[in-house]
């Protein structure tokens, strides 16, 4: 990613991550976790891109065979592999718009809340549905950011002065067709209730 990517504020905000997922959208990631167990099968193959701290690869990892979990901040990394993971998980650092793996080597690749934030979001899911296999399944939750300052209490004014960016404003609807104009067939999509709208997204990688 190019050094306008804010991978400083993220490495700083590490040891905050869990602590704001739970004070503002824990609700949202239990019911995506088991939206997206009731998505995967045991027999998978899954890369998780932009991991954070791994808090769905932990959660997810006993309905699949492997998780491979990504993300740019070392800092998120290592904050990951201290917790005490299920065995079949791996973390590691990887940049999302420059994976290293195979074309074609995972069974279904998970984003979550990164592609907002991402300065070249298109470029990030190009490298994913690269290394989906033919078919594959991707999992992209995102939060759709409001256009004004605030909402639910939550101001990102505050978190821009920390160093937060968000690169793409979209609503539900324009989320939706963005990822369909990336390459993949969307085969679910749900509003959930989160500090902002969590667009819940599946989808397919087209051949």
């Amino acid at each position: 990613m190019s050094t306008g990517d804010n991978k400083r504020f993220w490495n700083r905000y590490a040891r905050l991550y869990d602590v704001e997922i739970n004070l503002f959208s824990k609700a949202a990631y239990q019911q995506m976790y088991t939206m997206m167990l009731d998505a995967l099968t045991p027999d998978m193959e899954v890369l998780e891109v932009a991991t954070g701290t791994g808090l769905i690869a932990c959660h997810i990892a006993g309905g699949v065979r492997h998780v491979t979990a990504t993300d740019f901040s070392e800092s998120m990394i290592n904050v990951a592999k201290k917790k005490h993971a299920p065995v079949n998980v791996n973390f590691r650092v990887e940049d999302a718009t420059a994976l290293s793996f195979a074309d074609n080597s995972f069974d279904a690749v998970i984003i979550s809340n990164a592609l907002h934030i991402m300065p070249d979001p298109a470029r990030a899911l190009s490298e994913i549905r690269r290394v989906l296999k033919p078919g594959g399944l991707l999992i992209a939750p995102t939060f759709s950011q409001p256009r004004t300052e605030k909402s639910g209490g939550f101001n990102i004014s505050i978190m821009r002065l920390a160093g937060f960016r968000i690169y793409s404003q979209w609503t539900p609807e324009e989320y939706v067709a963005f990822v369909s104009n990336n390459g993949f067939q969307i085969t679910r999509s749900q509003v959930l209730k989160a500090a902002f709208p969590l667009v819940y997204l599946e989808a397919h990688r087209e051949a």
